[in-house]
């Protein structure tokens, strides 16, 4: 699996950080600051998603309806109404509330010095980019391009912007050809004992359908006990988790799927976590850890 801001700096072809830059008018330096800036957060809520299946089932369907992917292939088309409105539906999901948009947008200026009136308007475009980079990378559609971290003069310079922030890309593996050969898939193919498909080129409309990923994603949802869901000011009790799922594979993996792929300032990545601490509904934080 690609890391999100690899994902994010493979958009429209690669040429993402042209598309932000233009749109608000920044140079492309300012512009990949800025993505970069906003990618622990994404990280953040989406890995915090995951922890709670009746969030996460709806962040999944959206993922899995295709409907996303038009704005990875062309940016332009998130910076559209309708694109903005898709990518609120998305934040609301990860973020829960405006208030903690606001917040996220006013820590990366603060990091950046980039305004965060601009970081309010490039969060829903961001957001709709990644979740389509997210259904093109599961369902086998992404294009594979070479990292444009590595041995390029442009990569070099990126490198070198982020780092003046104290960011920096991380190594990453070679992404897999197949969503059947990559690590996700197979974890998926061994948290939830499913059989090894014969692997063929999905035929229809939305390959998503057709993967040992969906099939494994429908059984996990299916075995994950749904009660009502409790009443507003009572914090939600953690689902048990369905007899023979291994939750802490099951974390580890959606760790990696939605890792920012950044090196960051611990004290930046601290202030972003104390963010979703303050904002989260007491039910949703995650328990403290021991030691």
């Amino acid at each position: 699996m690609l890391p999100l801001f690899d994902m994010m700096m493979q958009a429209q072809n690669g040429a993402a950080t042209e598309a932000m830059a233009k749109q608000f008018n920044l140079a492309q330096e300012q512009a990949t600051k800025a993505m970069a800036a906003l990618m622990p957060a994404f990280s953040s809520g989406f890995k915090r998603s995951a922890t709670n299946p009746y969030n996460f089932m709806g962040v999944m369907q959206d993922i899995t309806s295709g409907n996303y992917a038009k704005y990875f292939e062309d940016m332009s088309k998130a910076f559209t109404p309708e694109g903005i409105a898709d990518g609120n539906t998305v934040l609301a999901r990860l973020f829960g509330s405006k208030d903690m948009s606001r917040a996220i947008a006013a820590q990366a200026a603060q990091m950046t010095g980039i305004g965060q009136e601009i970081y309010q308007r490039m969060l829903p475009v961001m957001a709709d980019t990644l979740m389509g980079g997210l259904f093109k990378e599961t369902s086998g559609q992404m294009p594979q391009m070479a990292n444009p971290f590595l041995n390029t003069a442009m990569g070099e310079m990126m490198q070198n912007w982020l780092q003046t922030i104290g960011f920096a890309p991380k190594q990453q593996p070679t992404p897999q050809a197949s969503i059947f050969d990559n690590p996700f898939t197979q974890a998926m193919e061994l948290m939830f004992g499913t059989q090894p498909v014969e692997r063929e080129k999905p035929a229809a409309a939305n390959p998503f359908l057709d993967n040992p990923f969906a099939k494994a994603f429908q059984d996990m949802m299916r075995n994950f006990p749904m009660p009502a869901e409790p009443p507003k000011e009572a914090p939600k009790a953690k689902p048990a988790a369905a007899p023979g799922v291994d939750m802490a594979a099951y974390t580890e993996m959606f760790n990696a799927m939605f890792d920012s792929g950044l090196e960051v300032q611990k004290s930046y990545q601290k202030n972003m976590e104390s963010i979703f601490d303050s904002y989260m509904p007491t039910g949703d934080k995650p328990a403290p850890k021991k030691g």
